[in-house]
C-alpha cells in the first residue's frame, strides 16, 4: 500500500477536531505539529475538521488530506476570544454529524524571561495557551458522543525552567490541571482526557524558537536529534483511539527520555 493511501484504522468513522491545524504556505518540511496530526488521524480513518485562525492555513491542511485521499473540512476562529469557541464546536460538530476527539494545539510564545514580562504579554500567552484550551473543552463536553477523547498539547518547558520563559511555562504547566479537570467532568459520559507533554521537536516553530536562542540545540539530546512532527501525530493518534481506552488524566512525554535524564552525551 502506498503511503499516500488512506487505510482503514484505528480511527475509522471517528470525528475529530483539531484546533491549531494550520500550515503555513510553502511549508512541508518541517510539518507543524496540527498539520502532521491531521494527515496521521486522516490516514487511521477519521473524519478531521481542521481549525486555525488563519483559513487559508486550515485550507491548506485540508488541501493536503484530500490529495492523500482523507476527508476533511476547514475552520476559522480564533480561539484568544472565547466568544468565538462556542460557534467553532458547534460548526464543527455539524460538519462532521458529531464529534468523538478534539485536539488542542494552539500555542504561543514571546520568550520573554522575567525581568522583561509585562503584564500584557503574560495575559496574551495565558489566554491562548491555557484560557482556550479549557473553554475549548468546556464547550466540546456537551457535544461528543460517549467513548470520546481530548488531547492537550503541552510541553517539556512545564517541568523545566530552562528556556528562560516564565509565561509560557506556566501557561503550559496549567494544561496538565486543566486536563484533570476535563477528565474528571467528561469520565460520566466516558470522554477521556490526556495531555502530550513535547520535547525538542523540529517544527517551524521550534525553528524560530532556535534561531532567538541558538544555544537551544547544543544540549545533549536523546538519540542525537529532535523528534519530528510525525512522533508527535503518533502519540496523538494513540490517545484519540481505542487502543487507549483505558488511559485518561496522564501526561505522556513525547521527548525521546530527555525528562528522564536519557541522554546521548558526547
Amino acid at each position: 500500500m502506498s503511503d499516500t493511501q488512506i487505510p482503514t484504522a484505528s480511527l475509522a468513522g471517528r470525528r475529530i477536531l483539531v484546533v491549531g491545524a494550520g500550515r503555513a504556505p510553502g511549508a512541508r518540511e518541517p510539518a507543524s505539529n496540527g498539520n502532521a496530526s491531521c494527515l496521521a488521524l486522516a490516514r487511521a480513518g477519521a473524519r478531521v475538521a481542521c481549525a486555525d485562525r488563519d483559513r487559508d492555513a486550515a485550507q491548506r491542511t485540508v488541501d493536503d488530506i484530500v490529495q492523500a485521499g482523507g476527508r476533511a473540512t476547514a475552520l476559522q476562529a480564533d480561539v484568544a476570544d472565547v466568544a468565538q469557541i462556542p460557534g467553532l464546536l458547534e460548526q464543527a460538530a455539524a460538519d462532521l454529524q458529531g464529534l468523538d476527539g478534539l485536539v488542542l494545539n494552539v500555542g504561543i510564545s514571546h520568550r520573554a524571561p522575567l525581568a522583561a514580562l509585562s503584564a500584557e504579554s503574560w495575559d496574551e500567552v495565558l489566554n491562548v495557551n491555557t484560557r482556550a484550551h479549557l473553554f475549548c473543552a468546556k464547550h466540546a463536553l456537551p457535544l461528543m458522543a460517549p467513548g470520546g477523547s481530548i488531547v492537550f498539547v503541552s510541553s517539556t518547558a512545564a517541568r523545566r525552567p530552562g528556556g528562560r520563559n516564565p509565561a509560557y511555562e506556566a501557561s503550559k504547566a496549567a494544561l496538565s490541571a486543566v486536563c484533570r479537570a476535563v477528565a474528571l467532568a467528561g469520565q460520566p459520559a466516558s470522554i477521556r482526557a490526556n495531555v502530550v507533554m513535547l520535547g525538542l521537536i523540529d517544527t517551524p516553530m521550534g525553528r524560530a524558537a532556535t534561531q532567538a536562542r541558538p544555544d537551544r540545540l547544543t544540549q545533549p539530546m536523546p538519540f542525537g536529534r529532535q523528534g519530528t512532527p510525525e512522533e508527535v501525530a503518533a502519540a496523538i493518534r494513540f490517545l484519540l483511539s481505542e487502543e487507549a481506552s483505558y488511559i485518561n488524566a496522564i501526561e505522556l512525554p513525547v521527548d525521546g527520555g530527555m525528562s528522564a535524564g536519557i541522554v546521548l552525551r558526547k
